[in-house]
C-alpha cells in the first residue's frame, strides 16, 4: 500500500469512529493494516500525517501493530 492509501484508511476509520472511539479506531487500524505497515518503508508518525491527524498518534498506531498478534478482528 501507499502512505497515501494508508492515510486514507486510517482517516476514515478516525472521523467516522463512533464518539468517544477514535483512539480505539487507530488502534483497530493498526491491528487490521499490521502487515501492510510493517512491510512499508514508512513510520508511523508518516501514517499519522498522511491521514491528516496529529503525528503524535503514530503511538497508537504502534499499539495496534503490537496487538495484531494477540487479538482477531470482528467485522
Amino acid at each position: 500500500m501507499t502512505i497515501k492509501e494508508l492515510g486514507e484508511k486510517l482517516n476514515s476509520m478516525y472521523t467516522n469512529a463512533p464518539k468517544g472511539d477514535a483512539v480505539a479506531m487507530i488502534h483497530l487500524f493498526g491491528i487490521k493494516y499490521s502487515r501492510e505497515i510493517q512491510r512499508s518503508d514508512f513510520s508511523n508518525k508518516e501514517i499519522a500525517k498522511a491521514a491528516r491527524i496529529p503525528e503524535s498518534y503514530g503511538t497508537e498506531i504502534s499499539k495496534g501493530v503490537k496487538l495484531f498478534k494477540y487479538v482477531e478482528v470482528k467485522e
